[in-house]
């Protein structure tokens, strides 16, 4: 039993033995799209996906514009089925879709959306042209509509995630500026009209061919593919497909040397019974044309193929590629702000649940925003901050977006206590969730760990923004386990002596070099410092620093070269990279752009975690 079709956007079989369709005749439905019909054309759709496991493929649909409704029908003109209709005052956004030169597996390369409800439908049409003209008409048709979109999304929804923020929840706010008067399509000039001194076409030896019929040479369109996951280290792989647990569970992720991919693959069977994994690099022949392969005897032209080939034969590995696993479909990092460039929230759009915990600055609670999107809201203890120097500084916050930093959405100004609101993590603060789970992580889960962390510092540092206060107490987790910088800049705005002086009691003297406690010299050469004791902090799964001793004591033992010792889930190569964060002189030390690129190498490294 299905349940009943909703009234809008739907693709429903038709009824061929009762004539019925909808609960309407199928001349009604001819009578219907012979009326006031402002555009009608063959155009291919794409699947709205409502569930996740719904196939994503493409149908051509015959499209019928009227001042009512877009309709579309399976078949031609003569013979048609109504497949699915969106009621025209229901539209929300109507625009061009930007690819990037992305592949469009369909013969239609030009695509726009029509956003309607609580969905999104992707139509691509066959030329330039077609498309301006559908995106222009239907725009001048919802132009009085009062539920019009601030903000939309530019780029396709695709394998779990909206392609142009990243954004994993399909109703998630959009992310660049929407004017309905305004098309992305300027950019296409209407075909020149017909006049007597028109230049005749070039001869056919040179001349052209329709823009659809080619494709740019591009450095990466592997994302429409379930098995291709873009930002997956080794430690990450092999999290990932032990949990999935299939034999000849495989990904393609990308590799540590720029521009090369590997394959990721597990098998129960490694030999003699014990479970293992196998990384291939995809290598490219020195050849023209350039061919890929893994086993040198089956080389392909794209790396498409060469997984298409190996999901057949093993050739070579240690099995076929049976199970793409995909970390597309499960919950991914969002950091999208809600709040439409505007930095003050309606504190009446919060709704407050549950006490999470208490901080330097009062009460955080989880809470939901216009009743749907969980987040965590602070209400500043009165006095806790320097409240204006602060929500100046929001608005510079607000634009710091990255899938490692906690991402601030806004701030309620208008009454005592102020509420900052931020992205919600729900397995909390890294120490607490290291010191909860001690003797249950790998080695590798640790160094991924800081990966995180430095991937949120690295982008910190490139915008020149010092966090100040950069430890495992301010670093949060996700229901994923993706680790995220939190309070970054947050230190400048406290109010409490005891943390804020040198001398102070609360003053975290553990984490900070030594131009920091003598002259509060503050810097991302400070920041690498306190990583490096954030990174000891992981790698002892959460015991204090320097924890025998007072804050005095660790002053004079670090001005006397004193450092903190290498934790036993430590290698020597994890351990070289603590010290280089330790150097004494802040030019010793290296950039976060730095360490990022010898983490990546280490997470890749086998001898690492003593392989």
């Amino acid at each position: 039993m299905f349940p009943a079709p909703p009234a809008f956007g739907i693709d429903i079989a038709d009824d061929k033995n009762t004539g019925i369709f909808n609960g309407r005749r199928r001349s009604d439905q001819k009578t219907e799209m012979n009326f006031n019909t402002i555009l009608e054309e063959i155009l291919i759709k794409r699947s709205q996906q409502r569930k996740k496991t719904s196939p994503l493929n493409y149908k051509e649909r015959l499209f019928v514009l009227t001042k009512s409704m877009l309709t579309y029908y399976e078949g031609r003109a003569e013979k048609k089925y109504r497949k699915g209709f969106i009621d025209v005052s229901k539209i929300k956004c109507v625009e061009v879709v930007k690819n990037d030169d992305g592949v469009i597996p369909c013969q239609n390369k030009y695509p726009f959306q029509v956003v309607h409800d609580a969905n999104t439908l992707y139509i691509f049409a066959p030329s330039a042209q077609s498309r301006d003209q559908w995106v222009k008409k239907l725009k001048e048709e919802i132009k009085n509509n009062n539920n019009i979109m601030i903000k939309y999304h530019p780029k396709f929804w695709a394998d779990g995630s909206y392609q142009c923020c990243r954004q994993t929840e399909k109703l998630a706010p959009g992310c660049e500026k929407y004017n309905l008067f305004e098309s992305s399509i300027r950019k296409v000039l209407p075909p020149a009209p017909e006049t007597k001194k028109r230049r005749p076409p070039p001869p056919m030896s040179e001349g052209y061919i329709p823009s659809n019929y080619v494709t740019g040479k591009k450095s990466n369109n592997l994302d429409q593919y379930e098995w291709y996951c873009r930002n997956m280290n080794r430690s990450k792989a092999e999290l990932l497909l032990r949990s999935e647990d299939k034999e000849g569970g495989f990904m393609v992720r990308d590799s540590s040397q720029p521009g090369m991919y590997t394959v990721s693959l597990y098998t129960k069977f490694g030999g003699e019974g014990s479970s293992g994994f196998r990384h291939y690099h995809i290598k490219e022949t020195t050849t023209s044309p350039k061919k890929y392969y893994l086993a040198e005897k089956h080389a392909f032209g794209s790396i498409p193929e060469i997984i298409e080939y190996h999901r057949h034969n093993a050739a070579g590995l240690v099995t076929r590629l049976r199970y793409p696993v995909s970390a597309k479909e499960k919950k991914a990092p969002t950091t999208a702000g809600f709040s439409y460039e505007k930095w003050e929230i309606n504190p009446s759009e919060l709704t407050f649940m549950r006490e999470l915990g208490s901080g330097l600055f009062g009460v955080v609670r989880l809470g939901k925003w216009r009743a749907q999107y969980k987040v965590a809201i602070k209400a500043i203890r009165e006095g806790a901050m320097c409240e204006e120097d602060f929500i100046e500084e929001a608005k510079v916050m607000m634009k710091l977006t990255h899938p490692k930093l906690v991402q601030l959405y806004g701030v309620c100004t208008q009454q005592k206590p102020i509420y900052i609101v931020t992205e919600f993590m729900e397995r909390g603060c890294l120490l607490n969730f290291l010191r909860q789970r001690q003797g249950h992580f790998s080695r590798d889960v640790l160094l991924s760990m800081c990966q995180d962390v430095c991937e949120g510092m690295e982008y910190l540092e490139r915008n020149s923004f010092i966090h100040r206060d950069l430890a495992a107490r301010n670093c949060l987790v996700n229901e994923a386990g993706v680790v995220k910088v939190s309070d970054f800049g947050m230190a400048r705005y406290v109010l409490d002596d005891q943390y804020t002086s040198s001398s102070g009691a609360k003053f975290p003297v553990k984490w900070c070099p030594p131009e920091v406690f003598n002259y509060s010299r503050f810097s991302s050469k400070s920041d690498v410092w306190s990583f490096g004791v954030l990174m000891w902090e992981v790698f002892t799964e959460g015991r204090m620093p320097f924890e025998k001793n007072t804050n005095y004591e660790v002053v004079t033992m670090v001005t006397r070269g004193h450092r903190l010792y290498r934790p036993k889930l430590a290698s020597k190569y994890v351990y070289d990279v603590m010290l280089r964060c330790w150097q004494e002189k802040p030019e010793g030390r290296p950039s976060f752009e730095d360490l990022l690129r010898t983490i990546d190498e280490l997470v890749e490294c086998e001898e690492t975690f003593g392989r």
